[in-house]
C-alpha cells in the first residue's frame, strides 16, 4: 500500500508539474524575447530623436559615446542629406544570429539597432532551467510528503490489523489507541466497542457455566437422595415406588432448572413471569428437602397466609426458595420456619432458622459473587438474588441473628396485569 501511495502521488505531482511548468516555460521563453525585441525597438526610436536633436543643433554625433550609452549593440544610422550620411556603431553579429529593430523620421533618418541573438536565448535557458529546478524541488517536495502521509496511513492500518488478529484469538482488551484520522479513529472505536462485547460474551459465558453447575448442584442432590431411599428400601415396594415418583419430579426439575438457565442466558426470563400459586412451590420445596432435614433431626415448618399468588416463575421462584433451604441446612440449625404474608404491595416468603446467623462481616455483602461464611461457593444467594429480580421482585438478608431471608414478589392481578419489569435487586 505504501508503495502505491508512492507512486500514485508521484505520478500526480508529475502531471501537475507538466500541466503548469510547460506552459509557463512557453510563456516566459515568449517574454523574454518580445520584451528584448521592446527594448531594441524603444532603443532605435530614442536614437531617431537624438539624431534629429544633434542636426538641429549642427553637431556631429559621436560613435564613442553611442557605444557607450548602447553597449552590445550594432548600431546603422542613415541621414538623407547631400550628401547622405551613414555611421556604423559596434560590432555585429554574425549572420542568423542577429536580432534587430528599426525607426525612422518624417526627416529621413532611419535607424537600426541590433544585438546578438544568442544572448537572449542564453537567457530564455537560465529562466527555463530555473523552472525546471523549481519543478525539481516541488516534486521532492511532494514525494517526501508522499511518504509521511503513506507512513500516517499505513502504520495505523498495521496496528489495527493486529488488534483484530489479537480479538480474533480471544484476547478482548480495548486498544484505546487514535490516530489523528478521523476514518481510522472511527475504526478504532468499532473494534474497541467490539472487543468491550466480546469480553462481556465471554465472561458471560464463564458466568453461566459457574451458575449452571452450581444450580444443578441442588436438584441432582435431591435426586441423588431419593435414589438412595430407593436402593435403601428395596424390600419394600411401596416405598420403592413413592421414591421413584419423587425423583421423577426431581428430574423434571432438573430439566426445569436447566430451561431457566437458558433463559436467563438469553435475557429472556423477565418476560415469562406470570401468576404463581406460592403454596403450589412451597409445599413442592418442603416435600423435597423435608426427607433432608428430618434425617438431620431438623424439622421444617410452612406457616403465614394460605392461597396466594405472585408474579413469577415456577423455576426460578422455587429455585431461590431451594437455595434458601439448602443454606438454611448447611449453615443454619434448629427448625426452619417458611412464612408467607401479604403486604400492601408486595407478598413476603421469609425463611429463618435458630441458627448462630450471619458473621458481621459477611452480612454487608452476603449476596455478592463468591463470597461465603461457610467454605460454599459463594454464589447460591447471588444467583437467587438474580432470579428474584429477573421476576421483578427482590431478595434480602431482613435478619442476622438468627439468619432470616425474604423474598419480595408483585401480588398477581388476574383483572388488571401489570408487565414485570427486571432489575437490579
Amino acid at each position: 500500500m505504501r508503495r502505491r501511495l508512492l507512486t500514485s502521488t508521484l505520478v500526480v505531482a508529475v502531471i501537475a508539474v507538466l500541466l503548469l511548468g510547460v506552459p509557463l516555460g512557453i510563456v516566459v521563453s515568449r517574454l523574454i524575447v518580445d520584451e528584448a525585441a521592446q527594448e531594441l525597438r524603444a532603443e532605435a526610436t530614442r536614437l531617431v530623436g537624438e539624431v534629429e536633436y544633434a542636426r538641429i543643433q549642427e553637431t556631429p554625433l559621436d560613435p564613442q559615446q553611442l557605444e557607450q550609452k548602447y553597449p552590445g549593440r550594432y548600431i546603422q544610422i542613415y541621414e538623407r542629406a547631400n550628401p547622405p550620411k551613414a555611421t556604423i556603431v559596434g560590432k555585429a553579429s554574425p549572420p542568423g544570429h542577429q536580432m534587430a529593430e528599426d525607426a525612422q523620421s518624417e526627416n529621413g533618418i532611419y535607424v537600426r539597432v541590433s544585438r546578438d541573438r544568442d544572448q537572449v536565448e542564453q537567457d530564455v535557458r537560465a529562466r527555463l532551467l530555473l523552472i525546471v529546478a523549481l519543478a525539481g524541488a516541488a516534486l521532492a517536495v511532494a514525494v517526501g510528503l508522499a511518504i509521511v502521509q503513506s507512513r500516517r496511513l499505513t502504520l495505523p492500518l498495521l496496528d489495527l490489523a493486529k488488534i483484530a488478529e489479537r480479538l480474533g484469538s480471544g484476547d478482548a482488551r480495548p486498544s484505546r489507541h487514535r490516530y489523528g484520522i478521523p476514518e481510522l479513529d472511527q475504526v478504532a472505536e468499532v473494534l474497541d466497542r467490539s472487543a468491550t462485547r466480546i469480553s462481556d460474551l465471554l465472561t458471560r459465558e464463564r458466568e453461566f457455566a459457574t451458575d449452571a453447575s452450581h444450580q444443578l448442584r441442588t436438584p441432582l442432590t435431591g435426586l441423588t437422595m431419593r435414589l438412595e431411599e430407593i436402593v435403601a428400601a428395596s424390600d419394600q415396594p411401596g416405598v420403592v415406588r413413592e421414591e421413584g415418583e419423587a425423583a421423577i419430579v426431581q428430574a423434571e426439575r432438573l430439566t426445569a432448572v436447566i430451561d431457566e438457565l437458558l433463559a436467563a442466558a438469553r435475557r429472556q426470563r423477565h418476560a415469562q413471569a406470570e401468576p404463581v400459586s406460592i403454596d403450589e412451590v412451597l409445599i413442592q420445596q418442603i416435600t423435597e428437602w423435608e426427607p433432608v432435614f428430618r434425617g438431620l433431626d431438623r424439622t421444617l415448618l410452612l406457616e403465614g397466609t394460605r392461597g396466594l399468588k405472585a408474579l413469577a416463575t415456577t423455576g426460578g421462584f422455587g429455585q431461590v426458595i431451594a437455595t434458601l433451604l439448602e443454606n438454611s441446612l448447611r449453615h443454619g440449625g434448629g427448625t426452619v420456619v417458611v412464612t408467607t404474608t401479604q403486604g400492601d404491595s408486595y407478598i413476603v416468603i421469609e425463611v429463618a432458622d435458630e441458627g448462630p446467623g450471619i458473621a458481621d462481616d459477611i452480612a454487608p455483602k452476603v449476596f455478592e459473587r463468591n463470597v461465603s461464611g461457610g467454605g460454599g461457593t459463594g454464589l447460591g444467594l447471588t444467583l437467587a438474588r438474580a432470579l428474584a429480580a429477573a421476576d421483578g421482585g427482590r431478595l434480602e438478608l431482613v435478619r442476622r441473628r438468627p439468619a432470616t431471608f425474604a423474598i419480595f414478589l408483585r401480588p398477581a392481578d388476574e383483572d388488571n396485569r401489570t408487565r414485570v419489569v427486571s432489575g437490579p435487586a
